[in-house]
């Protein structure tokens, strides 16, 4: 069997009997697992690639796929195509383990008697350390918004919460103003699979949200039609987009002089790492981030293992042979 034209070829008009099937998957993960919007649109978008690979071979139906389509689509991550770039192993590691699942719900439901990806493994892509910003440039960034205008005053807040929570972007935007408890001085953030948890404000952020929900979000919301309950509005008064999100952080980094690409996972991971460096526990920072293992947050303390490093090596008088 030659691999599929995937770029001469296209999907069938009409929902397939593979389409069904792959519904099905998602409705399964829905329901199960409950994961959030953002992670099963992300489910839906790599399985898309594989059913759109299966309709370039002919094949409409779970109970048609062989282990050597499953190996072929794997391979054809790998490769360039016109108009795209190979995908990182990252990637196809992430594509495949949706693959993989989505033949062991079909096999377990009884749909197929086999399951053709049982013998395909998942590349381990090479660790990364999370890219994390020095405390002085977090601060330049802080800075940058104008407190005099209206969006400068929400921009300065979406920031200062971002920094002092490590929330990840997608929890934040989904906020309303009621989720916040002023008193407590924490917020409540619902996190993958529904998952929820209570993180404190810091005196500087709660200061900027302050600032914000009096002088700046009346007159946001003011331009919505029906009012709107979300925290972070945009300049017509809806809830705030991811996109915005980014392009604020972005333009702060930029003003800032930050020559690293700065994104809202960045500020994440500063978060972390500088609550380590300051010396809280890694369990406390698991909570705080929402992780289901501990695993997830110990690679933080790699981070702060090679700070350490990079100062003894540079401040002790024989650290290094001369």
């Amino acid at each position: 069997m030659s691999p599929p034209d995937t770029d001469v070829q296209s999907a069938p008009s009409r929902p397939t009997n593979l389409d069904i099937q792959v519904e099905q998957y998602l409705n399964h993960l829905i329901v199960e697992r409950g994961l959030s919007a953002n992670t099963l649109a992300a489910y839906r978008r790599d399985l898309t690639k594989y059913t759109d690979f299966c309709h370039a071979a002919g094949i409409t139906k779970a109970q048609d796929i062989s282990g050597e389509t499953v190996t072929q689509f794997a391979a054809s991550l790998a490769k360039s195509t016109a108009g795209r770039k190979p995908l990182a192993s990252a990637s196809i590691s992430r594509i495949i383990s949706g693959v993989r699942g989505f033949h062991r719900f079909l096999l377990l439901e009884q749909v197929t008697a086999v399951d053709p990806s049982h013998d395909l493994k998942p590349q381990v892509p090479r660790r990364r350390l999370p890219k994390a910003l020095r405390v002085d440039d977090v601060l330049a960034m802080l800075a940058v918004p104008n407190p005099e205008e209206v969006t400068g005053i929400r921009d300065r807040a979406l920031l200062e919460f971002l920094y002092a929570t490590g929330a990840r972007v997608s929890e934040v935007l989904a906020l309303d103003v009621d989720d916040l408890d002023e008193q407590s001085q924490v917020v409540r953030l619902q996190g993958k699979g529904g998952k929820q948890r209570l993180v404190p404000i810091g005196s500087h952020a709660r200061d900027a949200l302050a600032a914000y929900l009096v002088r700046s979000r009346p007159s946001l919301v003011a331009k919505s039609k029906h009012g709107q309950p979300a925290l972070f509005l945009n300049s017509t008064g809806g809830r705030l987009s991811r996109q915005s999100a980014w392009l604020i952080i972005k333009n702060a980094a930029q003003a800032a002089n930050i020559s690293a690409d700065v994104s809202p996972h960045v500020l994440r991971h500063s978060f972390a790492t500088h609550l380590l460096d300051g010396g809280a526990d890694v369990r406390v920072v698991q909570e705080l981030l929402g992780h289901a293992s501990v695993a997830t947050t110990q690679i933080y303390t790699m981070v702060t293992v090679d700070r350490l490093r990079e100062v003894y090596v540079t401040s002790h008088p024989r650290a290094l042979a001369k």
